[in-house]
This record gives structure tokens, sequence and C-alpha cells, in this order.
């Protein structure tokens, strides 16, 4: 979508999907977001064409929906099918652009990187890549966890409203830390606990999950200190996409002896793959 606030140039002799193209771009900046879309007059006037034939065009893009017309207002916004059309285009983008990121976060940290959604309340990693060292976190491909339990999972709720989270915590809040299948072709020299230990667990209650996710929103990262695996540190950062919802999350976890110390510079390190990676889903201001 472009979000610039000045209107597309008019194209002049352009095709007709071309100057399809131009409503919907200038339907799509911030002062037609903001003021609740666009009249057939302020359109013909920005494109420069024909009031008639912009009315005709918008009448056709309402049909197949990629506008929507305010029966009230008289205004023409974005329509749905366009953004379920983007939404699409984001998953995809979502999954190719993040193999390559966690490649390099493999290579710059040294340890395991994963690519992680919200599932049925609860954290699913879709993508992991393998640390080079012989001692190293283990891939969670294809596994669920408890979202309470994770820095990513936090971080996939950061952006929930209070009410949606107590709904989701009186659901979810006490979940086992292994939800779903956990496939590890070698035994792990990092056991997963049944529960945190006394002091690494930031989140015991509703009441403190509310305290994690303010710091998480304040600072762009999560942390973990031994929560989920004994001897195991991470640090995960939402991304969002073009319509600034929270829609996955990156994390890198290692060894606590070889990152400990240095946990929330790797949290910083992380929030900005995070952030490229929200660039590439369209999403602005990151």
């Amino acid at each position: 979508m472009n979000t610039s606030t000045t209107p597309p140039t008019p194209r002049r002799n352009s095709s007709g999907l071309g100057r399809d193209i131009e409503i919907l771009e200038l339907l799509g900046t911030d002062d037609a977001l903001r003021s609740g879309g666009l009249g057939v007059s302020q359109v013909a006037q920005s494109t420069g064409r024909d009031k008639a034939v912009v009315s005709r065009t918008l009448a056709t893009l309402a049909e197949s929906g990629l506008v929507e017309r305010d029966d009230d207002t008289l205004r023409y916004l974005l329509g749905p099918r366009l953004y379920a059309l983007a939404a699409h285009t984001a998953s995809t983008t979502l999954v190719h652009a993040s193999r390559s990121i966690l490649r390099r976060l493999v290579q710059s940290t040294r340890e395991t990187s994963h690519l992680c959604v919200l599932r049925g309340g609860n954290v699913l990693t879709l993508l992991s890549e393998l640390s080079p060292h012989d001692v190293r976190t283990t891939g969670w491909a294809g596994t669920t966890t408890a979202a309470w339990r994770t820095p990513s999972g936090r971080a996939l709720l950061s952006d929930w409203d209070e009410e949606s989270l107590a709904r989701w915590y009186e659901d979810h809040g006490q979940d086992r830390p292994l939800v779903g299948r956990f496939d590890q072709s070698d035994p792990s020299v990092f056991p997963v606990l049944d529960a945190p230990p006394p002091g690494n667990a930031p989140v015991t209650d509703l009441a403190s999950l509310l305290t994690e996710l303010d710091r998480i929103r304040e600072q762009g990262y999560a942390l973990s200190d031994e929560e989920l695996e004994f001897g195991v540190v991470a640090a995960s950062a939402p991304i969002t996409d073009f319509t600034g919802r929270i829609v996955a999350a990156v994390n890198v976890s290692a060894p606590k002896a070889r990152i400990g110390q240095r946990l929330d510079a790797l949290g910083v390190f992380v929030s900005r793959a995070a952030r490229e990676l929200s660039s590439r889903l369209g999403a602005s201001g990151v």
C-alpha cells in the first residue's frame, strides 16, 4: 500500500489497468485512510480524469471487492478483497524472506534461530536454522509450546488489548510447556523444564503478564533466561505486517554459557532482524 500523503502523479495515456492501480494507490495514501476514504470528485481531481469515468471505474472496482463505498459518506475505501490478497502475499513473503534472515542471524550470532507464529493460542515454530556449534539449542520446527513460557509467545501477544489477554490467559495461562509434538533426533543436553525455576518466570499470573508485555512494547524484544529449557537463554522480537498487526516473531536461542552475559544485546540484534522482516511485509515506521 502507498502510505505517502502526496497523491500519485497522474499517469497520462496509461493503460486501463494502470489507471485502476493509480486509483487504488490514491485510496491507500495516509490522507485517504485518515479521512475515511475519498469521494468521486476528489479522486477525479487528484488523478486529472473525467468525473464520470472515475465514477464508472470506482463502481467496477467496488463490484470486484477491491474498493468499497461508505453508504453514509459516499466515499470510497480500499476493499476487503484487496486486503485479503495482500495478506496472502504477506504470508508467502514472510516464509521466503524469513529463511534468508534466519540464516543471517545464525551467521552473525552463531546460534540457532527460529520463526514463530501464534496458533491455537500458543506458539508454533515454522522454521529453524541450527547453530554451527556442536553444542547448540534445538530446532523446534513443527513444535508447539506454551506462549506464556516463551519470549516468542509474549512477543506475539504484545499487541493484544487487556480484555483479550484476560480471556487468553484464562484459557492458556496454565498450559504445559510442550503443547504439540517435539521431534528431536539427538538426546537433548538442554532438558525442557516442567515449570520455570523460582525467579526465572516473568509471568506467574495475569498481572505479571501485562507488566511483561508493557516491557516488551517499550524495549522492542522479549527475553527468556532458563525459563523453558535448563541452560538455555533466548531473545524474541515481533514482526508486523502492512496493517501494523503482529503476525510472527523471530527468535534466537543459545546456551546460557555462551550468551547469558549478552542477552540484552542479543535482544537488540534480534529486534533489528524483526524490523527488517516487518519492512518486507509492508509495515511502515519500522
